[in-house]
Protein backbone atom coordinates (compact mmCIF):
# COMPACT_ATOMS: atom_id res chain seq x y z
CA UNK A 1 0.00 0.00 0.00
CA UNK A 2 1.31 3.79 -1.05
CA UNK A 3 1.09 6.53 1.03
CA UNK A 4 -1.41 8.94 -0.56
CA UNK A 5 -0.41 12.10 -1.27
CA UNK A 6 -2.18 15.10 0.38
CA UNK A 7 -3.24 18.26 -0.91
CA UNK A 8 -1.59 21.30 -0.69
CA UNK A 9 -2.41 22.13 2.07
CA UNK A 10 -1.81 19.18 3.72
CA UNK A 11 -5.04 17.49 4.15
CA UNK A 12 -7.09 14.89 2.22
CA UNK A 13 -10.40 16.45 1.96
CA UNK A 14 -12.21 17.20 -0.69
CA UNK A 15 -10.79 20.70 -1.52
CA UNK A 16 -10.42 23.20 -4.75
CA UNK A 17 -12.54 26.23 -3.64
CA UNK A 18 -11.63 29.69 -4.42
CA UNK A 19 -8.91 30.97 -1.90
CA UNK A 20 -7.77 27.42 -0.62
CA UNK A 21 -4.30 26.60 -0.72
CA UNK A 22 -3.90 24.95 -4.28
CA UNK A 23 -0.31 26.36 -5.77
CA UNK A 24 -1.02 24.10 -9.05
CA UNK A 25 -4.44 24.87 -9.98
CA UNK A 26 -5.53 26.25 -12.91
CA UNK A 27 -8.89 28.02 -12.05
CA UNK A 28 -10.74 29.96 -14.15
CA UNK A 29 -11.57 32.43 -10.84
CA UNK A 30 -8.15 33.07 -8.74
CA UNK A 31 -4.26 31.49 -8.47
CA UNK A 32 -4.44 31.13 -12.27
CA UNK A 33 -0.50 30.83 -14.10
CA UNK A 34 -0.09 34.13 -16.20
CA UNK A 35 3.00 35.02 -19.01
CA UNK A 36 4.65 36.59 -15.42
CA UNK A 37 5.31 33.02 -14.66
CA UNK A 38 8.64 31.59 -15.95
CA UNK A 39 7.06 27.98 -15.51
CA UNK A 40 4.02 28.84 -17.39
CA UNK A 41 3.76 28.66 -21.39
CA UNK A 42 0.96 28.72 -23.77
CA UNK A 43 0.59 25.28 -25.04
CA UNK A 44 -0.42 26.15 -28.43
CA UNK A 45 2.35 27.73 -29.40
CA UNK A 46 5.17 27.16 -27.33
CA UNK A 47 5.76 23.77 -27.28
CA UNK A 48 8.61 22.15 -25.04
CA UNK A 49 11.22 20.39 -27.22
CA UNK A 50 13.41 17.18 -25.85
CA UNK A 51 16.07 20.15 -24.58
CA UNK A 52 13.97 21.05 -21.76
CA UNK A 53 14.61 19.25 -18.38
CA UNK A 54 11.37 20.07 -17.63
CA UNK A 55 9.21 19.51 -20.69
CA UNK A 56 6.67 16.42 -21.33
CA UNK A 57 6.57 14.27 -24.30
CA UNK A 58 8.21 16.31 -27.25
CA UNK A 59 6.17 14.20 -29.63
CA UNK A 60 3.17 15.40 -27.61
CA UNK A 61 0.10 17.34 -29.76
CA UNK A 62 -0.25 20.50 -27.96
CA UNK A 63 -3.90 22.02 -29.23
CA UNK A 64 -3.81 25.42 -30.13
CA UNK A 65 -7.41 26.56 -30.90
CA UNK A 66 -8.24 24.24 -33.58
CA UNK A 67 -10.13 21.46 -33.61
CA UNK A 68 -8.17 18.26 -33.04
CA UNK A 69 -7.47 16.79 -36.64
CA UNK A 70 -7.42 13.08 -37.66
CA UNK A 71 -4.21 12.65 -37.35
CA UNK A 72 -4.21 13.48 -33.47
CA UNK A 73 -7.50 11.62 -33.20
CA UNK A 74 -5.41 8.50 -34.47
CA UNK A 75 -2.19 9.06 -32.68
CA UNK A 76 -4.23 9.44 -29.14
CA UNK A 77 -6.42 5.99 -30.31
CA UNK A 78 -3.01 4.86 -31.44
CA UNK A 79 -1.89 5.48 -27.80
CA UNK A 80 -4.79 3.71 -26.26
CA UNK A 81 -4.78 0.50 -28.41
CA UNK A 82 -1.40 0.13 -27.16
CA UNK A 83 -2.71 0.14 -23.33
CA UNK A 84 -4.32 -2.70 -21.25
CA UNK A 85 -4.17 -1.23 -17.84
CA UNK A 86 -5.93 2.11 -18.37
CA UNK A 87 -7.01 4.57 -15.42
CA UNK A 88 -9.91 6.87 -16.43
CA UNK A 89 -10.40 9.99 -14.78
CA UNK A 90 -14.10 11.95 -15.38
CA UNK A 91 -14.86 15.20 -14.09
CA UNK A 92 -18.07 17.56 -14.52
CA UNK A 93 -16.68 18.06 -18.37
CA UNK A 94 -18.53 14.63 -19.39
CA UNK A 95 -22.12 15.50 -18.26
CA UNK A 96 -22.05 18.59 -19.39
CA UNK A 97 -23.34 17.35 -22.72
CA UNK A 98 -26.22 15.14 -20.85
CA UNK A 99 -27.38 18.72 -19.89
CA UNK A 100 -25.90 18.68 -16.23
CA UNK A 101 -23.48 22.50 -16.32
CA UNK A 102 -19.75 22.02 -14.97
CA UNK A 103 -18.63 24.30 -11.77
CA UNK A 104 -15.20 25.96 -12.97
CA UNK A 105 -15.56 26.64 -16.33
CA UNK A 106 -16.98 29.65 -17.70
CA UNK A 107 -20.66 29.02 -17.66
CA UNK A 108 -20.26 27.16 -14.30
CA UNK A 109 -22.50 27.02 -11.61
CA UNK A 110 -19.83 28.29 -9.39
CA UNK A 111 -18.31 30.55 -11.81
CA UNK A 112 -21.87 32.37 -12.52
CA UNK A 113 -22.37 32.45 -8.49
CA UNK A 114 -19.71 31.59 -6.24
CA UNK A 115 -22.20 32.21 -3.16
CA UNK A 116 -23.55 28.69 -4.83
CA UNK A 117 -20.67 26.90 -3.38
CA UNK A 118 -22.02 27.37 -0.30
CA UNK A 119 -24.54 24.49 -0.47
CA UNK A 120 -21.85 22.12 -0.67
CA UNK A 121 -19.86 23.31 1.87
CA UNK A 122 -20.23 21.48 5.11
CA UNK A 123 -19.24 24.16 7.38
CA UNK A 124 -22.30 26.16 5.84
CA UNK A 125 -24.81 23.98 5.61
CA UNK A 126 -24.60 22.61 8.69
CA UNK A 127 -24.93 26.14 10.46
CA UNK A 128 -27.13 27.72 8.53
CA UNK A 129 -31.04 26.49 8.31
CA UNK A 130 -31.97 29.21 5.69
CA UNK A 131 -29.67 27.09 3.68
CA UNK A 132 -30.20 24.48 3.94
CA UNK A 133 -34.09 25.27 3.04
CA UNK A 134 -32.54 26.71 -0.18
CA UNK A 135 -30.53 24.08 -0.75
CA UNK A 136 -33.68 20.99 -0.56
CA UNK A 137 -35.30 23.50 -2.67
CA UNK A 138 -32.20 23.60 -5.12
CA UNK A 139 -32.30 19.61 -5.19
CA UNK A 140 -35.76 19.37 -6.26
CA UNK A 141 -35.18 20.79 -9.65
CA UNK A 142 -31.75 19.18 -9.96
CA UNK A 143 -31.08 18.97 -13.95
CA UNK A 144 -29.46 15.30 -12.92
CA UNK A 145 -33.02 14.08 -12.67
CA UNK A 146 -33.59 14.46 -16.08
CA UNK A 147 -30.43 13.70 -17.36
CA UNK A 148 -29.29 10.79 -19.49
CA UNK A 149 -26.11 9.41 -20.39
CA UNK A 150 -24.51 10.74 -23.49
CA UNK A 151 -21.84 9.37 -26.03
CA UNK A 152 -18.47 10.21 -23.72
CA UNK A 153 -20.33 7.75 -21.31
CA UNK A 154 -21.29 5.30 -23.53
CA UNK A 155 -17.91 5.38 -24.99
CA UNK A 156 -16.36 4.73 -21.57
CA UNK A 157 -18.57 1.92 -20.95
CA UNK A 158 -17.10 0.32 -24.70
CA UNK A 159 -13.91 0.53 -23.04
CA UNK A 160 -14.46 -1.26 -20.44
CA UNK A 161 -15.81 -4.15 -22.46
CA UNK A 162 -12.85 -3.96 -24.24
CA UNK A 163 -10.93 -5.23 -21.29
CA UNK A 164 -8.77 -2.16 -21.25
CA UNK A 165 -9.65 -0.44 -18.31
CA UNK A 166 -8.37 -0.69 -14.87
CA UNK A 167 -10.47 1.56 -12.50
CA UNK A 168 -12.99 4.79 -13.95
CA UNK A 169 -12.50 6.93 -11.19
CA UNK A 170 -15.30 9.56 -11.64
CA UNK A 171 -15.25 13.26 -9.25
CA UNK A 172 -18.86 13.41 -10.51
CA UNK A 173 -22.09 13.15 -8.28
CA UNK A 174 -24.47 12.51 -10.88
CA UNK A 175 -24.48 9.14 -11.35
CA UNK A 176 -24.00 8.99 -15.19
CA UNK A 177 -21.32 6.18 -15.66
CA UNK A 178 -23.50 3.98 -13.66
CA UNK A 179 -26.42 4.94 -15.34
CA UNK A 180 -24.74 4.23 -18.86
CA UNK A 181 -23.35 0.61 -18.09
CA UNK A 182 -20.12 0.72 -16.12
CA UNK A 183 -19.24 -2.05 -14.26
CA UNK A 184 -19.81 -0.93 -10.11
CA UNK A 185 -16.69 -2.95 -9.54
CA UNK A 186 -14.34 -0.52 -11.93
CA UNK A 187 -16.12 2.41 -10.71
CA UNK A 188 -14.97 4.58 -7.75
CA UNK A 189 -17.68 7.79 -7.03
CA UNK A 190 -14.46 9.51 -5.63
CA UNK A 191 -16.85 12.95 -4.37
CA UNK A 192 -20.03 10.23 -3.78
CA UNK A 193 -23.39 10.62 -5.21
CA UNK A 194 -26.66 12.61 -5.31
CA UNK A 195 -28.49 10.03 -5.26
CA UNK A 196 -28.14 8.79 -1.91
CA UNK A 197 -28.94 10.77 1.38
CA UNK A 198 -27.84 10.35 4.34
CA UNK A 199 -28.12 11.84 8.44
CA UNK A 200 -25.08 13.38 9.58
CA UNK A 201 -25.65 12.32 13.47
CA UNK A 202 -26.20 8.64 13.15
CA UNK A 203 -25.51 5.56 10.65
CA UNK A 204 -29.20 6.19 8.21
CA UNK A 205 -28.55 6.04 4.95
CA UNK A 206 -31.24 5.76 2.09
CA UNK A 207 -32.77 7.09 -1.31
CA UNK A 208 -32.29 10.68 -1.92
CA UNK A 209 -35.60 10.61 -4.04
CA UNK A 210 -37.35 9.49 -0.88
CA UNK A 211 -36.68 12.72 1.18
CA UNK A 212 -37.21 14.96 -1.93
CA UNK A 213 -40.92 13.13 -1.87
CA UNK A 214 -40.83 14.78 1.75
CA UNK A 215 -39.80 18.00 0.82
CA UNK A 216 -42.44 18.15 -2.25
CA UNK A 217 -44.66 17.41 0.57
CA UNK A 218 -43.92 20.60 2.00
CA UNK A 219 -41.18 19.89 4.71
CA UNK A 220 -38.59 22.58 3.96
CA UNK A 221 -35.73 21.08 5.70
CA UNK A 222 -36.80 17.63 6.38
CA UNK A 223 -34.94 15.84 9.67
CA UNK A 224 -33.63 11.88 10.04
CA UNK A 225 -36.68 10.29 10.90
CA UNK A 226 -34.49 8.17 13.07
CA UNK A 227 -32.62 10.46 15.41
CA UNK A 228 -33.69 13.61 14.41
CA UNK A 229 -30.59 14.77 12.98
CA UNK A 230 -29.75 17.02 10.11
CA UNK A 231 -30.18 15.01 6.82
CA UNK A 232 -27.81 15.79 3.71
CA UNK A 233 -27.24 13.99 0.13
CA UNK A 234 -23.94 11.37 -0.21
CA UNK A 235 -21.44 13.71 -1.70
CA UNK A 236 -18.80 14.81 -0.11
CA UNK A 237 -19.03 18.06 0.85
CA UNK A 238 -16.05 20.60 1.20
CA UNK A 239 -14.91 20.18 3.85
CA UNK A 240 -15.93 16.11 4.59
CA UNK A 241 -12.84 13.76 4.23
CA UNK A 242 -12.88 11.47 1.38
CA UNK A 243 -13.66 7.83 1.50
CA UNK A 244 -10.15 6.44 2.47
CA UNK A 245 -10.66 3.30 1.07
CA UNK A 246 -11.70 5.19 -2.33
CA UNK A 247 -9.01 7.43 -2.30
CA UNK A 248 -6.31 3.99 -1.54
CA UNK A 249 -8.06 1.98 -4.31
CA UNK A 250 -7.80 4.99 -6.81
CA UNK A 251 -4.33 5.73 -6.13
CA UNK A 252 -2.73 2.08 -5.97
CA UNK A 253 -4.60 2.30 -9.60
CA UNK A 254 -2.36 4.88 -11.02
CA UNK A 255 0.37 3.57 -9.81
CA UNK A 256 -0.52 0.26 -11.58
CA UNK A 257 -2.03 1.69 -15.02
CA UNK A 258 0.07 2.20 -17.87
CA UNK A 259 -1.98 5.05 -19.25
CA UNK A 260 -4.02 7.53 -17.82
CA UNK A 261 -6.52 8.90 -19.54
CA UNK A 262 -8.41 12.33 -17.88
CA UNK A 263 -11.95 13.31 -19.37
CA UNK A 264 -13.63 16.78 -18.51
CA UNK A 265 -11.78 17.74 -15.95
CA UNK A 266 -9.92 20.80 -14.84
CA UNK A 267 -7.45 18.49 -12.80
CA UNK A 268 -7.15 21.44 -10.19
CA UNK A 269 -9.19 19.55 -7.54
CA UNK A 270 -7.08 18.02 -4.74
CA UNK A 271 -6.56 14.93 -3.42
CA UNK A 272 -7.82 13.48 -6.47
CA UNK A 273 -5.44 15.52 -9.26
CA UNK A 274 -2.38 13.68 -7.32
CA UNK A 275 -2.85 10.81 -9.46
CA UNK A 276 -1.60 12.35 -12.71
CA UNK A 277 1.75 12.93 -11.29
CA UNK A 278 1.39 9.47 -9.78
CA UNK A 279 0.71 7.84 -12.72
CA UNK A 280 3.42 9.36 -14.92
CA UNK A 281 5.71 9.55 -12.41
CA UNK A 282 5.69 5.57 -12.43
CA UNK A 283 6.11 5.27 -16.19
CA UNK A 284 2.08 5.52 -17.62
CA UNK A 285 1.33 7.73 -20.44
CA UNK A 286 -1.18 11.00 -19.83
CA UNK A 287 -4.24 11.97 -22.06
CA UNK A 288 -5.96 14.85 -21.39
CA UNK A 289 -9.55 15.86 -23.19
CA UNK A 290 -10.71 18.94 -21.74
CA UNK A 291 -12.16 21.83 -22.92
CA UNK A 292 -9.79 24.14 -20.56
CA UNK A 293 -6.29 23.91 -20.22
CA UNK A 294 -5.01 22.07 -17.04
CA UNK A 295 -2.08 22.15 -15.06
CA UNK A 296 -0.91 18.91 -16.26
CA UNK A 297 -0.95 19.79 -20.10
CA UNK A 298 2.45 20.29 -20.54
CA UNK A 299 3.50 16.76 -19.01
CA UNK A 300 0.68 15.41 -21.32
CA UNK A 301 1.45 12.75 -24.15
CA UNK A 302 -1.81 14.11 -25.83
CA UNK A 303 -3.86 17.05 -25.27
CA UNK A 304 -7.15 17.17 -27.30
CA UNK A 305 -9.99 19.76 -27.30
CA UNK A 306 -13.33 19.33 -28.29
CA UNK A 307 -16.28 17.97 -27.84
CA UNK A 308 -16.19 14.97 -25.46
CA UNK A 309 -19.34 13.44 -26.96
CA UNK A 310 -17.31 13.28 -30.86
CA UNK A 311 -14.00 12.73 -29.26
CA UNK A 312 -14.36 10.01 -27.14
CA UNK A 313 -15.77 7.45 -29.24
CA UNK A 314 -13.14 8.26 -32.36
CA UNK A 315 -10.11 7.03 -29.53
CA UNK A 316 -11.71 3.40 -29.03
CA UNK A 317 -9.48 0.75 -30.23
Amino acid sequence: MNDIPSSPDNSQSRDGRPGAAQPHADRPDIDRPGADDPDTRDPGVDRPGADDPGAGDPDAYYPDDDYPGAEQVEEVRRIVEQSSRILVLTGAGISTESGIPDFRGPNGVWTKDPDAEKYSTIEYYMNDENLRIRGWSRRVDNPTWGAEPNTGHQAVVALERSGKVHLLVTQNVDGLHLEAGSDPERVVEIHGSVRGAMCTSCVWRGEISDVLDRVRAGEADPRCEVCGGILKSTTIFFGEQLVEADLQRSYDAAGECDLILAVGTSLSVYPVAALVPHAVNTGAKLVILNAEETPFDLQADAVLRGSIGEILPQLLP
